[in-house]
């Protein structure tokens, strides 16, 4: 694993911790989506930082909305 998607997960494990008001589908969802978003980043870009940054970026937010659907739905 790549020290670049090592970082990026721990940023954003470290982001949603704060957040007590999230419910639990959107913290697993952000922290499982921006680990997937970035190693899927980093390997569609041969590990590039930038990629794998990206990748996490952007999984963490789609975990997020996935996340929180889930939460509405299953109160």
């Amino acid at each position: 694993m790549s020290k670049a998607l090592l970082v990026s997960i721990a940023l954003c494990a470290a982001a949603v911790t704060g957040c007590s008001s999230w419910g639990k589908g959107e913290t697993v969802g952000t922290v499982g989506g921006a680990a997937a978003g970035g190693a899927i980043g980093s390997a569609a870009t041969g590990g590039s930082t930038a990629g794998t940054v990206g990748g996490a970026v952007l999984g963490g937010a789609v975990g997020n909305h996935v996340g929180d659907k889930y939460d509405q739905n299953h109160k």
